[in-house]
């Protein structure tokens, strides 16, 4: 729900942000057209697919005394969910760190959340309150407006952007269904409209996603209609097995190949308050 999975045939895919033309210019009767020659690439995002593993065996006395081996699967210990929960944790991962920067992953050299994303002409641009917010009905709206007229792209011009699901942790949830569900204004005894999923568009969805794997509190997220969180499948989950000529244990083994990165910051809007 978060990411994108994308194919991956490369041990490390890389994404390239473009600058393209800036604003047009007025021109002067009889006089020159404007040039812009600045177009060109800015920042190289690097992310790297790491293998995953894991294995366990089981001796061949242990299957022959075991009243039920015919029901017994390599799964029934809990393979599957082991790999299942590690990639979990690994994705959310890139949300729990997303206020600290990666310098292996390159880009543009600051936090997925930062206040200070540099652009061409405008300087810097942000996807994170100056001051860390608290989730509520004003810090939702704000971030929504945030999203929709402070985005630019690498030259400096607006982008079309929207805020389309938030995402928070556990403890948040009951306060999140409030904002999005509520037929009133939450939290106050006014009887204005809720307008947290109608503003901008109506573009805000009213179902939270809810990752059990966030690891704070009361950090909570937006997700916006620019693709850019990544998740590039290598190598598939494969399972395999074989018995050890020389113990006759029974070896059973799991790997995959894959990496949770971000390629495009515009991809979320995000803060990390503390209470």
């Amino acid at each position: 729900q978060v990411f994108s999975t994308l194919k991956s045939n490369m041990a490390l895919e890389r994404a390239v942000t473009m600058r393209y033309l800036g604003n047009a210019q007025y021109k002067t009767e009889g006089g020159p057209t404007a040039a812009d020659n600045a177009p060109g690439q800015r920042f190289t995002w690097s992310i790297t697919h790491s293998e995953v593993g894991l294995m366990y065996a089981i001796t061949r006395k242990a299957i022959e005394d075991n009243l039920y081996k015919d029901e017994f699967t390599p799964t029934n210990l809990g393979l599957n969910k082991s790999f299942a929960v590690f990639k979990e944790t690994v994705a959310a991962n890139v949300l729990n760190n997303g206020a600290t920067a990666d310098p292996t992953l390159g880009g543009d050299a600051v936090a997925l959340f930062s206040a200070s994303h540099p652009a061409d002409t405008v300087g810097t641009w942000a996807n994170t309150f100056s001051t860390a917010q608290s989730l509520n009905e004003s810090s939702l709206i704000n971030a929504q407006t945030n999203i929709r007229t402070s985005f630019v792209d690498e030259a400096g011009l607006k982008i079309r952007a929207r805020g389309k699901k938030i995402v928070v942790p556990p403890q948040l949830e009951a306060v999140a269904l409030r904002l999005l569900r509520a037929d009133l204004r939450p939290g106050t005894a006014n009887n204005d409209p809720n307008v947290t999923t109608e503003v901008h568009g109506g573009t805000m969805s009213k179902e939270p996603i809810v990752w059990d794997y966030l690891t704070s509190a009361y950090p909570w997220f937006v997700l916006t209609d620019v693709d850019g969180l990544i998740h590039f499948e290598r190598v598939p989950y494969e399972m395999d097995m074989q018995v050890d000529f020389t113990s006759d244990n029974l070896l059973v083994k799991a790997y995959e190949r894959y990496s949770f990165n971000y390629i495009a910051p515009r991809a979320a809007y995000g803060t990390f308050p503390t209470s």
